[in-house]
């Protein structure tokens, strides 16, 4: 360690510190604010797949690195378990896969916005009954109890419905009362960060010149992996 930082501190030590702030692209609020944001588009792939993919552009959440509110959300909207999404487009077999979060860097996290995603790999079955499909009132209430008991439930629905009615749910319960999941995420991140396998050390480094320019000191080596703080008004 000590050869090391001889070599950083002989090589960098000349190079002038000129005292300038760091940038920041604030002021630049609502960057995606236009008609064009706001529609469906379809590409077509050049692999046989089927694909839905819905974006939310959001304020940045860079800030909040030791809360990491969009993990969180990612973490429920991914479960697989019973009462998820997943579980209930995989019952209708319109779906195989479904996976959401933000990549917390680079065009996905910045001090402009922050994108949050969330991917659904259709089946044939799912694309052909992707933009409207008929799921009986029953039914729907069965896979999401939270979401419609008491409410009147709309029979005609469509794979991107059924998604936005989760986060709807999850938006309504709010995370006051999931603190004990959020602590499990932590416990998760933390086990993975202790066991983690060894990098390439070219990599390591570079992550952790990047760490330098979001994070405080103390965070350098954890900002990108650990949960801190469990901040519900976040």
């Amino acid at each position: 360690l000590d050869t090391l930082e001889n070599w950083v501190t002989e090589i960098f030590s000349e190079i002038p510190n000129n005292g300038l702030p760091k940038p920041s692209f604030g002021h630049l609020t609502q960057p995606f604010d236009t008609p064009e944001f706001h529609k469906l588009y379809r590409v077509v792939p050049i692999r046989k797949v089927h694909s839905l993919t819905i974006t939310w552009a959001l304020p940045p959440q860079e800030q909040y690195y030791r809360v990491k509110p969009l993990h969180y959300i990612s973490w429920l909207v991914g479960h697989e378990g019973k009462g998820s999404v997943l579980s209930f487009l995989r019952k209708k077999f319109w779906a195989l896969a479904l996976y959401g979060g933000n990549g917390e860097t680079g065009f996905e996290q910045n001090s402009t916005y922050s994108i949050f995603s969330i991917s659904v790999t259709l089946t044939d079955e799912g694309y052909k009954h992707f933009y409207e499909v008929w799921c009986p009132a029953a039914c729907f209430s069965c896979c999401f109890p939270n979401v419609w008991k008491n409410e009147s439930v709309p029979f005609c629905l469509q794979v991107a419905h059924v998604v936005f009615q989760y986060v709807k749910m999850l938006q309504k319960r709010g995370p006051d009362q999931r603190q004990v999941i959020w602590e499990e995420i932590q416990k998760i991140e933390a086990n993975e960060f202790h066991y983690q396998e060894q990098t390439d050390p070219v990599d390591y480094v570079e992550n952790l010149c990047e760490n330098m320019q979001l994070f405080q000191k103390e965070d350098f080596l954890t900002g990108d992996q650990l949960l801190f703080e469990y901040r519900p008004e976040v």
